[in-house]
């Protein structure tokens, strides 16, 4: 495969300002890697992070849901990976020390370096830390996943969001046959948790949302939600008591950006001895109204959730290459690199008219 001499890139210089550039592409040593980006997912992170929120370095290149084509590998990279030039490939989003505790743990999306896809300064050599851009450099530190050639693009990206909807949705509750769970959020993330969770067997999938959520109030029944409620104009604590028979929910996934009014309607949702997973992030704000002694006396089980493991991306993966459910109703735009301001803008519903559920980015060559 021929590369050029530059990457085109989209450089987030500052807050809430994105610049194009041309970024020189690196030599390739033996254990590193070069992937051509086929597509790049955006979800509710780039927006924080192109407001500020993230207090990321600048300047950098945004973007940590890379899927692309190996298009230069060292030997040693190849080995250690088992993907070769031409190969389809998800890129995780962290990068492992491998000897940290969290690593040596096993739970290196907590790495203490902290070094994430998209959050990387383009000063550190060689600056194409992000997949706003035509080309990624694979660190020797990544984790890859082989995935597909034959799935979309817009399609084969999804592995991000459908991750964390094994993770948060399955994998931390330990959601399995015949659990009640409700999703709150039906949101990208949200909705891949109804796909994660019914193919763990949960007997029955609630999602909660507002009344500007009907579209996707249809996809997650689609999905195979059973029930669907929303909280503006239903008494929710009323309907899941309904759904539920009076018992509450098994697990309560609160995926839903910003708004604290989800967390203690939670507590109320969930059955005694329950487990409440949080990993929709509310901008650092106190909880009002949480009531501390509700979770002594249902002895609750509540757990953060951040990151996506590779069992996580692999189930993910697997889901996506059965080509099982209509995944493709979520997907709502794709973006030129160049627009990737606008796709951010649709997606935060600052477009007035658009309604984005699931975009990405899609490079052109």
């Amino acid at each position: 495969m021929t590369l050029p001499k530059t990457s085109f890139a989209i450089v987030q210089t500052a807050a809430r300002k994105l610049e194009p550039m041309d970024i020189p592409m690196p030599e390739i040593s033996d254990d590193a890697g070069l992937v051509r980006i086929d597509a790049c997912g955006i979800c509710g992170s780039d927006y924080e992070q192109y407001e500020g929120v993230l207090r990321t370095p600048m300047p950098a290149i945004p973007g940590h849901e890379p899927l692309g084509t190996v298009a230069a590998i060292g030997d040693g990279a190849a080995k250690r990976w088992g993907i070769d030039v031409g190969d389809r490939i998800a890129v995780e989003t962290m990068l492992s020390c491998h000897h940290c505790g969290p690593c040596l743990g096993g739970s290196y999306h907590l790495c203490d370096t902290r070094r994430i896809y998209s959050y990387i300064p383009l000063s550190d050599e060689p600056g194409l830390w992000g997949s706003y851009a035509q080309y990624m450099y694979l660190d020797p530190n990544a984790v890859v996943h082989k995935v597909d050639k034959t799935l979309a693009p817009e399609i084969a990206v999804m592995f991000n969001p459908l991750g964390a909807g094994f993770r948060w949705g399955v994998e931390i509750p330990k959601t399995g046959p015949g659990d009640t769970v409700v999703i709150m959020g039906p949101g990208q993330r949200g909705l891949a948790s109804v796909l994660a969770c019914r193919e763990a067997g949960a007997d029955k999938i609630i999602v909660t949302g507002l009344e500007v959520d009907a579209k996707k109030m249809k996809i997650a029944r689609a999905f195979g939600a059973d029930a669907t409620i929303d909280v503006q104009n239903e008494n929710a604590r009323q309907r899941v008591q309904e759904l539920t028979n009076g018992r509450g929910a098994d697990v309560v996934l609160d995926v839903s950006s910003y708004a604290t009014e989800p967390i203690v309607q939670a507590i109320d949702f969930a059955r005694m001895g329950g487990c409440i997973v949080l990993a929709g992030v509310k901008g650092f704000k106190a909880v009002p109204d949480f009531i501390s002694d509700k979770v002594v006396m249902k002895e609750l089980t509540i757990k953060g959730a951040i990151g996506v493991t590779r069992s996580g991306y692999a189930s993910a993966i697997r889901l996506l290459e059965k080509r099982k459910h209509p995944v493709e109703m979520m997907h709502t735009h794709d973006f030129k690199l160049e627009d990737a301001e606008l796709a951010i803008k649709t997606l935060a519903r600052q477009i007035e008219g658009e309604e984005s559920i699931h975009s990405c980015l899609i490079p052109e060559f």
